[in-house]
This record gives C-alpha cells, sequence and structure tokens, in this order.
C-alpha cells in the first residue's frame, strides 16, 4: 500500500499484516480522491472503521485540514499511529479508538462538522445502515459535506434517508462507493 498522491505521494504505508482487514484498494483510492479533488484542502475528514488509516493519510497528503480517525479495534488503532508516525505526521490529526457511533457521539458533543465523513465497515452486517441512519440524524454534516460508503457491490443501499440522499454511485471491480449528501445541498 502506498500513498497516492500530495506530500506523502508514493510513500509506503504498512498494511494490516494478520489483522482481518480489507483495506480500501490503491485503484479505488485514487478514484476516490480524484472526485473529491481540491476540496479536501482545508476541510474536516473523517475516516470511519480507519483500519490502516491509508483513506485518511491520503486525506492529509492532500492538504486536509483536520482528520480523524476512528477505530474499533486496538491493534488497528496501533497500525494507524505506526502509519502516522512513520510519516512524522503529527499535527491536524486525532485517532479515537472506539466503535463509530460512540466515535460519532465524541465528534458531535465537541460540536465538530465534517466536510467528508468516510466509512468502510466490514461488508457483511448492519453497519453500513446504523452508521448512516446515526449521520442521518446527527448535525455532524457540513452543508455542502459528503458521507461517502464503501460498500460490496451487491449491496443494496437506500438512495435516501430523512436528510441524507445518494447524490452518486461508483462501481470498481466487486467494490462500490455511494456518495451521499445533506437533501437540503443538493
Amino acid at each position: 500500500m502506498r500513498v497516492i498522491a500530495g506530500k506523502f505521494r508514493s510513500r509506503r504505508l504498512k498494511g494490516p499484516g494478520n489483522l482481518r482487514l480489507r483495506p480500501t484498494s490503491d485503484r479505488l483510492r485514487e478514484t476516490l480522491f480524484n472526485i473529491l479533488g481540491p476540496s479536501v484542502e482545508d476541510s474536516l475528514f473523517v475516516d470511519l472503521y480507519a483500519g490502516t488509516g491509508a483513506i485518511g493519510i491520503e486525506a492529509i497528503s492532500r492538504d486536509a485540514k483536520e482528520t480523524i480517525f476512528i477505530e474499533s479495534h486496538a491493534a488497528a488503532v496501533r497500525l494507524v499511529r505506526q502509519n502516522l508516525e512513520a510519516l512524522g505526521i503529527r499535527a491536524g490529526v486525532d485517532v479515537i479508538e472506539a466503535d463509530a457511533v460512540k466515535g460519532l457521539k465524541n465528534l458531535a458533543a465537541r460540536h465538530l462538522i465534517a466536510d467528508f465523513i468516510f466509512l468502510d465497515p466490514p461488508y457483511e452486517g448492519e453497519e453500513h445502515l446504523r452508521v448512516l441512519e446515526f449521520l442521518d440524524q446527527s448535525h455532524l454534516i457540513a452543508p455542502y459535506g459528503l458521507v461517502i460508503v464503501e460498500h460490496h457491490g451487491s449491496m443494496d443501499l437506500p438512495d435516501r434517508f430523512e436528510r441524507l440522499e445518494r447524490s452518486r454511485l461508483l462501481e470498481q471491480g466487486d467494490a462500490a462507493l455511494s456518495f451521499y449528501r445533506l437533501a437540503a445541498a443538493a
């Protein structure tokens, strides 16, 4: 795994090793950040289910103002911290060891508003819906912010929640990215 672009371009990241993680492929990460483009600069970027931290580190490399990593597994939290340390990243980052919703509640208690929230939970299970439903009811998303969900291409996520609506679906191989924004901002 490597950083795709920005100030840490081509720098290697420590992979999951024996951890049961499914990192976002370099190709899909590149596609995602090509779509987001310069809007990442000066943003608050949240990487849920951070795993190796590759998505959030890519945002940092592209000049996100602040990046918050939320991960519930202690070994993965150590991996995120190791990757940040290897790149010398100390400022503008926060690593929270918590379940995704508990981590988001922590951000809400701090009155933070994110420009981007990326979530890549395990493909099996109901985590995608649980977190999307929480975000739909929260005030964590900036008016023109995006919630980006990585999921299996065969997974059928809702097009609309009460406040969030899917604005784009991108499929690449067996993975897909669903982009949600606040309906009023669409």
